[in-house]
Protein backbone atom coordinates (compact mmCIF):
# COMPACT_ATOMS: atom_id res chain seq x y z
CA UNK A 1 0.00 0.00 0.00
CA UNK A 2 1.17 3.50 -0.73
CA UNK A 3 2.04 5.92 2.06
CA UNK A 4 -1.35 7.68 1.88
CA UNK A 5 -3.14 4.40 2.51
CA UNK A 6 -0.66 3.49 5.23
CA UNK A 7 -1.13 6.70 7.22
CA UNK A 8 -4.93 6.63 6.90
CA UNK A 9 -7.82 4.32 7.73
CA UNK A 10 -7.17 2.18 4.65
CA UNK A 11 -4.27 0.64 6.57
CA UNK A 12 -6.64 -1.00 9.04
CA UNK A 13 -9.10 -1.95 6.31
CA UNK A 14 -6.40 -3.85 4.41
CA UNK A 15 -5.21 -5.57 7.58
CA UNK A 16 -8.82 -6.71 7.99
CA UNK A 17 -8.85 -7.97 4.39
CA UNK A 18 -5.72 -10.00 5.12
CA UNK A 19 -7.27 -11.37 8.31
CA UNK A 20 -10.34 -12.60 6.43
CA UNK A 21 -8.83 -13.87 3.17
CA UNK A 22 -6.01 -15.97 1.79
CA UNK A 23 -3.80 -12.87 1.63
CA UNK A 24 -1.04 -13.30 4.21
CA UNK A 25 1.28 -10.34 3.58
CA UNK A 26 1.13 -6.60 2.97
CA UNK A 27 3.71 -4.50 1.13
CA UNK A 28 4.05 -0.99 2.56
CA UNK A 29 5.87 1.92 0.94
CA UNK A 30 8.79 2.85 3.19
CA UNK A 31 10.28 5.10 0.49
CA UNK A 32 8.12 5.89 -2.51
CA UNK A 33 8.94 7.12 -6.02
CA UNK A 34 8.79 10.75 -4.89
CA UNK A 35 11.57 10.05 -2.41
CA UNK A 36 9.33 10.40 0.65
CA UNK A 37 10.04 8.20 3.66
CA UNK A 38 7.03 6.85 5.56
CA UNK A 39 8.11 7.70 9.10
CA UNK A 40 10.63 9.81 11.01
CA UNK A 41 13.98 8.35 9.96
CA UNK A 42 17.32 8.08 11.72
CA UNK A 43 19.15 7.62 8.39
CA UNK A 44 21.38 10.71 8.07
CA UNK A 45 20.81 11.25 4.35
CA UNK A 46 17.02 11.04 4.75
CA UNK A 47 17.17 13.64 7.51
CA UNK A 48 19.57 15.85 5.52
CA UNK A 49 17.18 16.18 2.58
CA UNK A 50 13.96 16.24 4.60
CA UNK A 51 12.68 12.98 3.13
CA UNK A 52 10.77 12.22 6.34
CA UNK A 53 9.04 15.56 6.86
CA UNK A 54 5.89 15.16 4.72
CA UNK A 55 3.16 13.83 7.04
CA UNK A 56 5.45 11.21 8.57
CA UNK A 57 3.88 8.29 10.41
CA UNK A 58 4.63 8.44 14.12
CA UNK A 59 6.73 5.80 15.84
CA UNK A 60 3.70 4.77 17.89
CA UNK A 61 1.64 4.31 14.73
CA UNK A 62 4.22 2.19 12.88
CA UNK A 63 4.71 0.02 15.97
CA UNK A 64 0.94 -0.42 16.27
CA UNK A 65 0.66 -1.36 12.59
CA UNK A 66 3.49 -3.89 12.69
CA UNK A 67 2.39 -5.37 16.01
CA UNK A 68 -1.17 -5.78 14.69
CA UNK A 69 0.08 -7.50 11.56
CA UNK A 70 2.20 -9.92 13.55
CA UNK A 71 -0.66 -10.67 15.93
CA UNK A 72 -2.76 -11.86 13.00
CA UNK A 73 0.05 -13.68 11.19
CA UNK A 74 0.37 -11.06 8.43
CA UNK A 75 3.86 -10.75 6.96
CA UNK A 76 5.11 -7.11 6.68
CA UNK A 77 7.22 -6.16 3.67
CA UNK A 78 9.01 -2.82 3.23
CA UNK A 79 9.06 -1.46 -0.32
CA UNK A 80 11.95 0.90 -1.04
CA UNK A 81 12.32 2.72 -4.36
CA UNK A 82 15.94 3.05 -5.47
CA UNK A 83 16.71 5.06 -8.63
CA UNK A 84 13.50 7.08 -9.05
CA UNK A 85 13.92 9.62 -6.26
CA UNK A 86 13.41 13.20 -7.49
CA UNK A 87 13.76 14.57 -3.98
CA UNK A 88 17.28 13.23 -3.44
CA UNK A 89 18.28 13.91 -7.06
CA UNK A 90 17.27 17.57 -6.66
CA UNK A 91 18.88 18.06 -3.25
CA UNK A 92 22.06 16.16 -4.10
CA UNK A 93 22.72 16.87 -7.78
CA UNK A 94 26.06 15.05 -7.51
CA UNK A 95 24.01 11.84 -7.28
CA UNK A 96 21.78 12.64 -10.28
CA UNK A 97 22.04 11.60 -13.92
CA UNK A 98 23.61 14.55 -15.75
CA UNK A 99 23.07 16.01 -19.22
CA UNK A 100 25.96 15.59 -21.61
CA UNK A 101 25.57 19.05 -23.08
CA UNK A 102 25.87 21.14 -19.91
CA UNK A 103 26.22 18.89 -16.85
CA UNK A 104 22.86 19.92 -15.44
CA UNK A 105 20.57 17.22 -14.01
CA UNK A 106 18.84 15.20 -16.74
CA UNK A 107 15.03 15.40 -16.54
CA UNK A 108 12.51 12.74 -17.50
CA UNK A 109 9.34 13.33 -19.53
CA UNK A 110 7.64 14.65 -16.39
CA UNK A 111 10.43 17.14 -15.75
CA UNK A 112 11.87 15.19 -12.80
CA UNK A 113 15.51 14.28 -12.15
CA UNK A 114 16.61 10.68 -11.59
CA UNK A 115 19.35 9.27 -9.43
CA UNK A 116 22.41 7.91 -11.24
CA UNK A 117 22.18 4.11 -10.84
CA UNK A 118 25.95 3.81 -11.31
CA UNK A 119 26.58 5.74 -8.09
CA UNK A 120 27.21 3.47 -5.05
CA UNK A 121 25.78 6.03 -2.61
CA UNK A 122 22.36 5.70 -4.25
CA UNK A 123 22.28 2.01 -3.36
CA UNK A 124 23.84 2.58 0.06
CA UNK A 125 20.94 4.91 0.89
CA UNK A 126 18.47 2.16 -0.03
CA UNK A 127 20.41 -0.30 2.12
CA UNK A 128 20.44 2.06 5.09
CA UNK A 129 16.68 2.54 4.85
CA UNK A 130 16.26 -1.25 4.62
CA UNK A 131 18.26 -1.74 7.82
CA UNK A 132 16.10 0.81 9.61
CA UNK A 133 12.89 -0.86 8.39
CA UNK A 134 14.03 -4.28 9.55
CA UNK A 135 15.00 -2.88 12.95
CA UNK A 136 11.47 -1.48 13.23
CA UNK A 137 10.01 -4.93 12.56
CA UNK A 138 9.61 -5.47 8.80
CA UNK A 139 10.30 -9.05 7.75
CA UNK A 140 11.35 -8.53 4.13
CA UNK A 141 12.72 -5.71 1.96
CA UNK A 142 11.49 -5.17 -1.59
CA UNK A 143 13.47 -2.86 -3.88
CA UNK A 144 11.74 -1.19 -6.82
CA UNK A 145 13.09 0.92 -9.71
CA UNK A 146 16.33 -1.04 -9.72
CA UNK A 147 17.03 0.24 -13.21
CA UNK A 148 17.86 3.08 -15.56
CA UNK A 149 15.02 5.38 -16.77
CA UNK A 150 12.81 3.84 -19.46
CA UNK A 151 13.25 6.66 -21.99
CA UNK A 152 15.27 6.01 -25.15
CA UNK A 153 16.66 9.53 -25.26
CA UNK A 154 18.67 8.90 -22.10
CA UNK A 155 21.32 7.28 -24.29
CA UNK A 156 21.75 10.46 -26.35
CA UNK A 157 21.33 12.96 -23.57
CA UNK A 158 22.54 11.44 -20.31
CA UNK A 159 25.90 10.79 -18.77
CA UNK A 160 26.72 8.63 -15.76
CA UNK A 161 29.45 9.06 -13.19
CA UNK A 162 30.64 5.48 -12.76
CA UNK A 163 29.92 3.44 -15.90
CA UNK A 164 33.61 2.49 -16.09
CA UNK A 165 33.17 0.84 -19.48
CA UNK A 166 30.26 -1.36 -18.36
CA UNK A 167 26.97 -1.88 -20.17
CA UNK A 168 23.77 -1.04 -18.29
CA UNK A 169 22.86 -4.65 -17.47
CA UNK A 170 26.26 -5.17 -15.88
CA UNK A 171 25.79 -2.02 -13.79
CA UNK A 172 22.47 -3.28 -12.42
CA UNK A 173 23.98 -6.72 -11.75
CA UNK A 174 26.90 -5.19 -9.87
CA UNK A 175 24.80 -2.74 -7.88
CA UNK A 176 22.29 -5.42 -6.88
CA UNK A 177 25.19 -7.59 -5.71
CA UNK A 178 26.45 -4.65 -3.64
CA UNK A 179 22.98 -4.02 -2.20
CA UNK A 180 22.55 -7.70 -1.39
CA UNK A 181 25.79 -7.55 0.57
CA UNK A 182 24.34 -4.68 2.61
CA UNK A 183 21.09 -6.55 3.26
CA UNK A 184 22.60 -9.95 4.08
CA UNK A 185 23.49 -9.09 7.72
CA UNK A 186 19.84 -8.14 8.30
CA UNK A 187 18.88 -11.83 7.86
CA UNK A 188 15.69 -11.08 5.93
CA UNK A 189 14.78 -11.86 2.30
CA UNK A 190 15.68 -9.31 -0.37
CA UNK A 191 13.35 -9.08 -3.36
CA UNK A 192 13.34 -6.92 -6.49
CA UNK A 193 10.59 -5.63 -8.79
CA UNK A 194 11.35 -5.94 -12.52
CA UNK A 195 9.50 -5.25 -15.75
CA UNK A 196 7.25 -8.15 -16.74
CA UNK A 197 8.61 -8.36 -20.27
CA UNK A 198 12.15 -9.01 -18.99
CA UNK A 199 11.15 -12.67 -18.73
CA UNK A 200 10.74 -12.79 -22.53
CA UNK A 201 12.89 -9.99 -23.98
CA UNK A 202 16.52 -11.06 -24.41
CA UNK A 203 17.91 -7.50 -24.30
CA UNK A 204 18.17 -5.23 -21.24
CA UNK A 205 15.11 -3.36 -22.56
CA UNK A 206 17.10 -0.15 -22.39
CA UNK A 207 16.85 -0.06 -18.59
CA UNK A 208 19.62 -2.43 -17.53
CA UNK A 209 17.29 -5.29 -16.60
CA UNK A 210 18.44 -8.46 -18.34
CA UNK A 211 17.03 -11.61 -16.79
CA UNK A 212 20.21 -13.69 -16.63
CA UNK A 213 22.11 -10.85 -14.95
CA UNK A 214 19.68 -9.95 -12.18
CA UNK A 215 17.95 -13.24 -11.35
CA UNK A 216 20.84 -14.46 -9.24
CA UNK A 217 21.12 -11.26 -7.19
CA UNK A 218 18.02 -11.54 -4.98
CA UNK A 219 16.07 -14.08 -2.98
CA UNK A 220 12.96 -13.49 -5.09
CA UNK A 221 12.34 -11.72 -8.38
CA UNK A 222 8.95 -10.04 -8.75
CA UNK A 223 8.09 -9.60 -12.45
CA UNK A 224 5.24 -7.13 -13.00
CA UNK A 225 3.37 -9.26 -15.54
CA UNK A 226 0.28 -7.08 -15.84
CA UNK A 227 -1.54 -8.19 -19.02
CA UNK A 228 -2.46 -4.58 -19.85
CA UNK A 229 1.24 -3.70 -20.13
CA UNK A 230 1.94 -6.16 -22.96
CA UNK A 231 1.70 -4.78 -26.49
CA UNK A 232 -0.79 -6.21 -29.01
CA UNK A 233 0.76 -9.20 -30.73
CA UNK A 234 2.93 -10.21 -27.78
CA UNK A 235 2.88 -14.03 -27.48
CA UNK A 236 0.84 -13.94 -30.72
CA UNK A 237 -2.11 -12.57 -28.75
CA UNK A 238 -3.99 -9.76 -30.47
CA UNK A 239 -4.97 -8.28 -27.10
CA UNK A 240 -2.96 -9.71 -24.17
CA UNK A 241 -5.09 -7.70 -21.74
CA UNK A 242 -8.15 -9.67 -22.83
CA UNK A 243 -6.32 -13.00 -22.33
CA UNK A 244 -5.00 -12.84 -18.76
CA UNK A 245 -4.50 -16.58 -18.35
CA UNK A 246 -2.64 -16.99 -21.63
CA UNK A 247 -0.50 -13.88 -21.07
CA UNK A 248 0.61 -14.93 -17.59
CA UNK A 249 1.14 -18.52 -18.71
CA UNK A 250 3.48 -17.42 -21.51
CA UNK A 251 5.40 -14.97 -19.32
CA UNK A 252 5.93 -17.39 -16.45
CA UNK A 253 6.97 -20.24 -18.72
CA UNK A 254 9.59 -17.93 -20.22
CA UNK A 255 10.73 -16.82 -16.76
CA UNK A 256 11.16 -20.39 -15.55
CA UNK A 257 13.10 -21.34 -18.69
CA UNK A 258 15.39 -18.32 -18.38
CA UNK A 259 16.22 -19.21 -14.77
CA UNK A 260 17.07 -22.83 -15.53
CA UNK A 261 20.71 -23.59 -14.94
CA UNK A 262 21.53 -20.30 -13.22
CA UNK A 263 23.19 -20.92 -9.88
CA UNK A 264 21.28 -19.30 -7.04
CA UNK A 265 18.43 -18.17 -9.27
CA UNK A 266 15.77 -16.33 -7.28
CA UNK A 267 12.32 -17.80 -6.81
CA UNK A 268 9.49 -16.22 -8.79
CA UNK A 269 6.73 -14.19 -7.13
CA UNK A 270 4.77 -12.45 -9.90
CA UNK A 271 2.73 -9.29 -9.60
CA UNK A 272 -0.80 -9.69 -10.99
CA UNK A 273 -3.19 -7.04 -12.23
CA UNK A 274 -6.19 -6.03 -10.12
CA UNK A 275 -7.11 -2.87 -12.02
CA UNK A 276 -8.65 -1.98 -15.37
CA UNK A 277 -6.55 -0.36 -18.08
CA UNK A 278 -8.40 -0.65 -21.37
CA UNK A 279 -10.96 -3.30 -22.23
CA UNK A 280 -12.08 -5.60 -20.76
CA UNK A 281 -13.05 -4.50 -17.27
CA UNK A 282 -11.06 -6.52 -14.73
CA UNK A 283 -13.10 -8.31 -12.08
CA UNK A 284 -12.82 -11.55 -10.13
CA UNK A 285 -12.64 -13.87 -13.19
CA UNK A 286 -9.71 -11.94 -14.70
CA UNK A 287 -7.83 -11.82 -11.40
CA UNK A 288 -8.37 -15.53 -10.68
CA UNK A 289 -7.32 -16.41 -14.23
CA UNK A 290 -3.90 -14.87 -13.56
CA UNK A 291 -3.55 -16.66 -10.24
CA UNK A 292 -4.54 -19.96 -11.84
CA UNK A 293 -1.96 -19.51 -14.59
CA UNK A 294 0.67 -19.19 -11.89
CA UNK A 295 -0.57 -22.28 -10.06
CA UNK A 296 -0.55 -24.26 -13.31
CA UNK A 297 3.11 -23.29 -13.69
CA UNK A 298 3.91 -24.43 -10.15
CA UNK A 299 4.14 -20.89 -8.78
CA UNK A 300 2.11 -20.65 -5.59
CA UNK A 301 3.11 -17.17 -4.42
CA UNK A 302 1.71 -13.98 -5.92
CA UNK A 303 0.98 -10.31 -5.31
CA UNK A 304 -1.85 -8.05 -6.43
CA UNK A 305 -1.58 -4.41 -7.38
CA UNK A 306 -4.28 -1.79 -7.55
CA UNK A 307 -3.25 1.89 -7.63
CA UNK A 308 -6.29 2.96 -5.55
CA UNK A 309 -6.02 0.19 -2.95
CA UNK A 310 -9.46 -0.95 -4.14
CA UNK A 311 -9.00 -4.68 -4.46
CA UNK A 312 -11.43 -7.20 -5.91
CA UNK A 313 -12.36 -9.02 -2.71
CA UNK A 314 -14.54 -11.52 -4.61
CA UNK A 315 -11.33 -12.77 -6.23
CA UNK A 316 -9.84 -13.72 -2.86
CA UNK A 317 -10.53 -17.01 -1.12
CA UNK A 318 -11.29 -17.21 2.58
CA UNK A 319 -8.42 -17.30 5.04
CA UNK A 320 -6.15 -20.35 4.88
CA UNK A 321 -3.51 -18.78 7.08
CA UNK A 322 -2.98 -21.72 9.38
CA UNK A 323 -1.70 -23.84 6.50
CA UNK A 324 0.13 -21.26 4.43
CA UNK A 325 1.63 -18.43 6.44
CA UNK A 326 4.99 -20.14 6.66
CA UNK A 327 5.06 -21.56 3.14
CA UNK A 328 3.61 -19.06 0.66
CA UNK A 329 3.51 -15.34 0.07
CA UNK A 330 0.21 -13.98 -1.19
CA UNK A 331 0.42 -10.28 -1.06
CA UNK A 332 -1.51 -7.10 -1.64
CA UNK A 333 0.24 -3.86 -2.41
CA UNK A 334 -0.46 -0.58 -4.11
CA UNK A 335 1.70 2.09 -5.62
CA UNK A 336 0.41 4.44 -8.28
CA UNK A 337 3.91 4.93 -9.65
CA UNK A 338 4.92 1.31 -10.17
CA UNK A 339 5.56 0.54 -13.85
Amino acid sequence: MNRWAAIGQRMWQLIDVAKRTEVNALVIDVKDDRGLVLYHSSVPLAREIGADTTRPMSYRRIRSVLDSMRTFGIYPIARIVVAKDPLLAARRTDLAIRRKKDGAPWLDKNGKPWLDPTHPEVWKYAGDLAAEAVNLGFSEVQFDYVRFPDEDRIIREGTFAHMNGRVRAQVIHDQLAYLRGLVKPLKVPMTIDVFGLTATDTTDMGIGQRWEQFVGQADAVLPMVYPSHFAPGTYKLSNPNARPYATIDHALRDAKARSTGIAGAARLVPWYQDFTLGPPHYAAPQVRAQIQAGYDNGIRSWMLWNPRSAFTLDALEDSIRADTVASTSRKLATDSGRR
